[in-house]
């Protein structure tokens, strides 16, 4: 039935007393700072706060299942999943169905912090991550466009103090342990123009209204205690609004199945210890649990429920173990060929690469022994041709070209991975690995910020050894082929000037780097570049020879002959690379 009352106080209040908790069907949090910012900006304009379904469950089905407490402090590396609670007490609890991020966002903003990664910074350095709050600028910014008349922003401590005519910054959390007078205090006590101050005071009188005086909650609560009915009315209530993952609902099946392990607990973990991998990937729940689906051999690989039967999921956990290790082979595997979030592009490559490794119960020894040298360039080849692709190899049919793969996989893949199989396999579904003579042209002009470039290079200049981090970098600086810098030398048909700035981000004008030499590098020009790294003549030449470069012109006067000619070099190196189908 639907009942209406309460508070934002009161809510946040239970929150914290795990009066109100998440189910095992919880979804993660996926809210962006500026979606919490644009919720309390819409409490604080008294636009309506939207409906929670709630399910109420009796203390003797508590130990039935799973719960989760809310996420306070997220933070983007290190604490993205919600903590397992172990329910004590005899009270009947409210399990949070409809309205979790909502609510997640309200206990963030209010009480807890934002920490998201810093650009420019690597994943695994300790300053990368900043911890900010929510804050509220008590001078009223009204934003036409957007609707905004509030502004909010999460903010590090050292930001928010740095107040200005525009802004004087609130922490949002002190709101909660104020009452009418506090705010009349803290308002007479705020260093800002005496002026400003009452409609300062009217803005954090009306916050602190909303917060702990209007009755803003209201819900639809749910009595019954049969969790396949609570799942159908989960699916229903969520099929809007931020997206909801399938495979989020079809976890909380396999989370109610498993016998022995947590499938939840097991499956966040992985995904932290692959994505930590590396330079760092970004694979997701879902991937991992389609790679349960297609390693186990159950069904078609899709996510349907059929696929999460009693029986498939014991034999899921039965092979967890192995499966885990297979994965984080495979994702160590696709680090030493130098990918990472930014450049892999197409996270379901993975899965066929894993499927190998676990069909030969292949161990960590395969990254590094001699005998297996051959079948990893293969593997690489392959998958550095499917990314490239720009029709899109991992994209519709997804599920079918998967269980094809396997089957080939399974039949052909003993010895070593049978590239000719799976590519005749790829080419029946339309997905050939050829390259004919236009997509040959358009990969030789691939620009800097395309994420197929790392790939592309490392495909045209192997060898390097990815241990190391590498950037692709410019021959000829970037830095030089500002308006300015081109006038200097002579420069003056516009139509050119924009030609030579758009050439100087494209494949003719890139290689791939150690970060190290990058910044050694910075803007001199390759002439002089090369001749300090590499001061002996021969050496140079034959690196030059090496990264397709057959002179190198000592003023940029000269560029536009040097990306023609290494441009025709690198097609000529595509051609016989990609031109032809891929053999073991």
């Amino acid at each position: 039935m639907y009942q209406t009352g309460g508070t934002i106080e009161t809510l946040l209040n239970k929150v914290e007393q795990h009066e109100y908790i998440l189910p095992a069907i919880q979804r993660e949090f996926v809210w962006r700072p500026d979606q919490i910012c644009q919720l309390f900006d819409s409490l604080l304009q008294g636009y309506p706060f939207g409906t929670f379904l709630f399910w109420k469950i009796k203390t003797e089905n508590l130990r039935q299942y799973q719960f989760y407490d809310f996420m306070r402090d997220y933070h983007q590396r290190d604490q993205v999943h919600c903590k397992k609670l172990d329910i004590i007490g005899e009270n009947d609890r409210i399990a949070v169905l409809d309205g979790q991020q909502r609510m997640t966002a309200l206990n963030i903003g209010l009480r807890g912090s934002y920490s998201w990664k810093t650009q420019g910074k690597w994943w695994s350095s300790a300053d990368a991550f900043i911890e900010r709050r929510l804050y509220l600028n008590l001078f009223e910014c009204t934003d036409p466009d957007s609707g905004t008349r509030y502004e909010f922003e999460f903010l590090s401590e050292d930001e928010a103090s740095h107040n200005d005519e525009q802004h004087h910054w609130f922490l949002v959390s002190r709101i909660l342990g104020m009452n009418a007078y506090d705010v009349m205090m803290s308002v007479m006590e705020m260093k800002m123009p005496d002026e400003r101050k009452p409609a300062a005071g009217k803005v954090i009188s009306r916050f602190h209204d909303i917060i702990h005086n209007k009755p803003l909650i209201s819900y639809y609560l749910e009595e019954g205690q049969e969790l396949s009915k609570v799942l159908n009315i989960f699916i229903r209530m969520n099929s809007g609004g931020t997206t909801l993952s399938y495979s989020d609902l079809l976890l909380s099946i396999a989370v109610t199945q498993w016998s022995t392990l947590d499938a939840r607990d097991e499956i966040h973990k992985l995904v932290d210890e692959m994505n930590q991998i590396g330079n760092g990937f970004s694979f997701s729940k879902d991937l991992v649990l389609k790679a349960g689906l297609m390693l186990s051999d159950i069904g078609n690989v899709g996510f349907k429920v059929e696929n999460f039967s009693k029986e498939n999921m014991r034999k899921l956990e039965d092979n967890w173990e192995c499966i885990r290790k297979a994965l984080l082979l495979a994702v160590n595997l696709l680090s030493s060929f130098g990918f990472n979030s930014y450049n892999l592009g197409a996270d379901s490559a993975l899965l066929p690469i894993a499927y190998y490794l676990y069909h030969r119960d292949l161990d960590n020894r395969y990254l590094s022994r001699s005998e297996y040298a051959a079948d990893r360039q293969g593997i690489r080849g392959w998958l550095i041709r499917s990314i490239l692709k720009q029709s899109g190899i991992w994209g519709s049919g997804l599920d079918t070209l998967l269980a094809s793969l396997r089957s080939k996989i399974k039949e052909h893949g003993q010895q070593e991975f049978p590239l000719i199989e799976i590519s005749i396999a790829m080419t029946e579904r339309g997905k050939s690995l050829r390259f004919d003579e236009e997509e040959l042209q358009s990969l030789v002009e691939l620009d800097y910020g395309n994420r197929r470039t790392f790939a592309l290079l490392s495909l045209l200049f192997p060898g390097h050894d990815f241990s190391h981090h590498f950037h692709v970098d410019h021959i000829f600086p970037r830095a030089r082929f500002t308006k300015s810098q081109l006038k200097k030398i002579g420069m003056t048909d516009e139509t050119q000037i924009e030609e030579w700035m758009i050439m100087a981000n494209r494949l003719p004008n890139l290689q791939l780097l150690e970060g190290g030499q990058n910044n050694e590098k910075r803007e001199k020009l390759p002439h002089e570049w090369y001749e300090v790294m590499w001061p002996e003549p021969a050496a140079r030449a034959n690196h030059l020879h090496l990264q397709a470069i057959d002179s190198l012109p000592e003023t940029l006067a000269g560029f536009e002959a040097f990306y023609h000619k290494r441009r025709e070099i690198l097609l000529a190196r595509l051609r016989h690379i990609l031109s032809e189908p891929l053999t073991a």
